[in-house]
């Protein structure tokens, strides 16, 4: 996957301009590498972008010479959501580097449609360590797997490359399936908190009580406040 793009000599504000052309101001670097202003057809980018995402090299062609690179982070206007500006970090295709990999969810989970349970996404992407050409556009996750309540979908049951090293444990859970709370068991709960709040109010009304008690119990000198020191009389 290819993206066409040159090298400017416009930059900080005046790169507005820029973009009323249709073009993107952008930046290159990576280790060793001088760093190289850029400016990118926003249409080009755009369908890269969407094909390629984060995790994807592409080949940067600049000005005759290729650049394998991914796209490392992307700006956008609040109000418009047009890109303003684009990083580009070229890699080494011999060295392994960590990125993070979406997850794509496919099928309908049978414990959802036939056992009325909830689906819960745990993750949405997982970091990764490969080699630059061995890193996956995205993991597939396969939700007719869970059939039941309380089944899972851990790492380990995904489909990746030996090549291919998970950031956290295989056994991390990815997906599952969860009962859903009826009206009832709702109410419950809120009736088991709310007897819980009054046992802790009675619980501090009889420990007030039990002060009071004590106190009224105690000798008078120790009730009272100690009487000042009087000064004796002249003689």
């Amino acid at each position: 996957m290819e993206l066409q793009v040159q090298k400017r000599e416009i930059l900080g504000k005046k790169t507005n301009s820029l973009l009323k052309q249709g073009l993107v101001p952008a930046e290159l670097y990576g280790k060793g590498l001088k760093n190289l202003h850029l400016s990118v057809p926003k249409k080009d980018f755009n369908k890269v972008f969407k094909a390629a995402g984060e995790n994807t090299v592409i080949d940067l062609m600049v000005e005759g010479k290729k650049h394998p690179v991914l796209i490392h982070d992307v700006a956008y206007d609040y109000l418009s959501g047009d890109f303003i500006n684009i990083d580009f970090y070229q890699v080494r295709m011999d060295e392994k580097i960590k990125v993070k990999v979406p997850l794509e969810f496919e099928g309908v989970a049978p414990g959802v449609k036939e056992k009325n349970g909830v689906l819960v996404k745990v993750l949405h992407e997982i970091e990764v360590e490969a080699l630059p050409a061995d890193i996956p556009h995205s993991f597939k996750v396969d939700l007719t797997k869970l059939a039941d309540i309380g089944q899972n979908i851990h790492i380990s049951d995904l489909k990746m490359a030996s090549s291919v090293k998970p950031e956290i444990p295989l056994n991390t859970v990815v997906a599952t399936i969860s009962a859903k709370v009826t009206e009832e068991e709702e109410l419950a709960m809120q009736q088991e908190g709310a007897a819980k709040v009054e046992e802790v109010k009675v619980e501090s009304e009889e420990k007030k009580a039990e002060r009071e008690a004590t106190k009224a119990a105690a000798p008078a000198e120790q009730q009272a406040p100690a009487a000042e020191a009087k000064t004796p009389p002249k003689k």
